[in-house]
């Protein structure tokens, strides 16, 4: 190594174990094992501990990346003694995240308490590989504080000086380079991934089911609210008891303020439940979870939009609510069309119907329900759209919407002439909401009238319930018209592990959807034919091959007056949904046309959000005044919502934390 002047004063050594013990560990004292990720840290402190046992000196470790644990559990810190040629866990410190660069606080306050139990003799730090910016300074610094280390050893590559080498030489104790072997690489992430997973399935291998009641535990960390149970599935939690970890687990289910956990211990004892973002994600690998409202959200145009279409109605939003695809096909400022396709099930349903010009027919083909909230022309301009593309052999579609939809779908059908159409006349069933009934009724194209069929009970609003999913109505006020607004619940997200397939040596394929829809359905007896040509219940396989996350609610909104009767009624049906869409026709400097129009208000759209506690609120109907000033409502939007939806040159704001979004500004073609 060249003698520059910025590495002056900290000897090269080479990567030998036996000559860093030589010239490093004369006696008794911490070392502290430092660099990026892939140098070889961990390798080293194994061979350091082999020849200090050879030369009949202990040696102890303590592990400090709880993203990539050479021993341990991911997620905590661990202190281990080097017996029978490997590491044995002595005490462990619990932190429920990968992440130590974002944590690093909760690190080094665990490592330190770690630190106090090292027996005395030679003990080795194997550090993090958080090796830049501020996140590195701060915790080289409160590593070295922590454990009260006397020397570093600095690994780097190659041809290449130490990282933060200014805060290295600032240490006041003994600093030595060494040099990384010329076969040492960074793992991938996926290896990585494989690693800790199978390191936590080894700890859970002899865990049980316990039921924890939260309202008996102080709760830490980062965790999310209780509604959110989509939020809480697979989340790794410890139980600690006087700040002391007993027991580490994963949440299974969620219900009633209570969690289901597979927990590897004792929870009797415990006080505090500590969680952060630490999680078994859809895949079955622990990794970091995502932001609960984060799934991806883009104001471009989605697949299965016609983009040749120049018409300016501001941003398309398109993203994805659990297991359904979402898209505001018309824009914030154009006539509402929500499009949400159910992910491999080659369905579609709409949401409001106005102009269809962007959409393709065969999305008309696969269509199976359209829930309307009025018959204004902006909100039904579009069933002519659906009435063309529905000509041919297509089961009935079914529409939904409030008393009087049926006569203005029969006044569509009767306006045009059917002479030709024979078989292939378009069918439609069209449900009235009325109260707490549901009136029914069959339309097709040539018929004169709607022919009633039945009248039922609706519920709680319920006007589908289908395995996995139920659709519920409510009844709201637009200055003297009825409209509905619509929640969408998912019953749960059944997610293949692609691992444990592999491992079983089970090829992807129509089983899946078999065994995902007897789950849907709860029947865990029903035997599924395997590619293998075996059979297995559909409970064995779960519990094997699939991970089960709560769904999640999705509620639209649109043209309703700024009443207190609309604002307790849609609290109520929009409480603790994850994506809020929800109209917002008016600044609030323009109240007096919110309220000659019946329409709501920035003002009104964020508080009715927040006092529902919505994960997520997507604004739209704007009124096209505010073309060139949507900057405004987005605005004024946030100082009454934490949690709005925002492009990209915006903020989502969440919380009082800026983060960045994952929208785009849309960008005309």
């Amino acid at each position: 190594m060249k003698n520059s002047n910025k590495v002056r004063n900290m000897p090269e050594l080479a990567l030998e174990a036996v000559d860093i013990v030589n010239a490093v560990i004369k006696h008794d004292r911490r070392i502290l094992l430092f660099g990026p990720m892939g140098v070889g840290k961990s390798t080293l402190a194994a061979q350091l501990a082999k020849v200090l046992a050879d030369m009949q000196r202990p040696c102890c470790c303590l592990n400090a990346d709880p993203g990539s644990p050479a021993f341990g559990i991911p997620g905590s810190v661990s202190n281990a003694v080097w017996q029978d040629d490997n590491w044995q866990v002595s005490d462990i410190a619990a932190l429920c995240t990968l992440d130590a660069g974002r944590f690093r606080l909760p690190l080094v306050s665990a490592v330190r308490t770690l630190a106090q139990q090292l027996p005395d003799g030679i003990a080795l730090i194997d550090a993090p590989g958080v090796v830049r910016g501020v996140a590195g300074r701060e915790l080289l610094h409160g590593l070295v504080e922590a454990t009260a280390v006397d020397a570093v050893l600095a690994l780097t590559a190659q041809e290449r000086q130490p990282p933060l080498l200014d805060e290295l030489r600032a240490l006041p104790l003994e600093v030595f380079v060494v040099r990384a072997a010329p076969t040492a690489k960074r793992p991938g992430k996926g290896a990585r991934a494989r690693q800790r997973t199978g390191q936590w399935d080894a700890y859970l291998a002899n865990a049980s089911l316990h039921r924890l009641d939260l309202a008996g535990l102080n709760i830490t960390g980062t965790p999310p609210l209780p509604a959110e149970t989509s939020a809480w599935s697979g989340k790794q939690v410890a139980l600690l008891q006087n700040s002391r970890t007993v027991a580490m687990g994963e949440v299974r289910h969620v219900e009633s303020n209570a969690l289901t956990v597979t927990l590897a211990g004792e929870a009797c004892d415990a006080d505090t439940l500590l969680v952060r973002d630490a999680v078994r994600g859809i895949k079955g690998y622990i990794e970091t979870a995502r932001p609960y409202a984060a799934e991806r959200f883009d104001y471009l145009p989605p697949n299965d939009v016609i983009p040749s279409v120049d018409i300016n109605n501001g941003p398309r939003l398109v993203g994805r609510v659990g297991s359904v695809d979402v898209a505001l096909i018309n824009g914030v400022f154009g006539d509402p069309l929500l499009h949400l396709r159910m992910r491999h099930q080659r369905r579609s349903m709409l949401f409001d119907l106005g102009s269809g010009e962007r959409l393709p027919a065969r999305v008309a083909h696969q269509l199976t329900d359209v829930f309307i909230s009025h018959a204004h022309m902006d909100h039904i301009s579009g069933f002519l759209w659906l009435l063309r593309s529905r000509i041919g052999d297509y089961p009935a579609c079914r529409l939904y919407g409030p008393p009087g939809l049926a006569q203005h779908i029969a006044g569509f059908l009767q306006g045009i002439l059917w002479d030709r159409v024979e078989q292939n006349a378009p069918r439609f069933e069209v449900m009235e909401l009325d109260n707490d009934r549901l009136q029914c009724f069959h339309l097709q194209a040539g018929w004169t009238q709607a022919q009633f069929v039945v009248e039922k009970a609706a519920i709680d609003g319920e006007l589908l319930a289908e395995p996995g999913f139920r659709i519920r109505g409510l009844a709201l006020d637009h200055q003297g018209t009825p409209v509905i607004a619509y929640a969408f619940e998912a019953d749960q997200q059944i997610n293949i592990r692609k691992d444990r397939l592999k491992a079983r040596g089970l090829d992807p394929g129509p089983w899946l959807n078999e065994l995902k829809q007897q789950l849907c359905s709860n029947d865990l007896t029903a035997v599924i034919q395997l590619p293998d040509g075996s059979q297995e219940d559909a409970g064995t396989l779960a519990d094997e091959l699939v991970v089960i996350t709560p769904g999640k609610k999705l509620v639209y909104a649109t043209d309703l007056a700024d009443t207190a009767d609309n604002r307790q009624r849609l609290t109520r049906l929009a409480q603790h949904a994850h994506t809020f869409f929800c109209e917002c026709a008016y600044t609030e400097a323009d109240a007096r046309y919110a309220l000659m129009n019946g329409h709501l208000t920035t003002r009104a759209c964020g508080e009715i959000a927040t006092q529902a506690s919505v994960t997520r609120l997507v604004p739209f109907h704007f009124s096209r005044r505010y073309l060139n000033k949507t900057e405004q409502l987005y605005e004024e939007l946030t100082q009454h919502c934490a949690r709005v939806c925002l492009p990209r040159t915006m903020t989502l704001f969440e919380s009082g934390i800026k983060q960045e979004s994952v929208m785009e500004i849309d960008q005309e073609r």
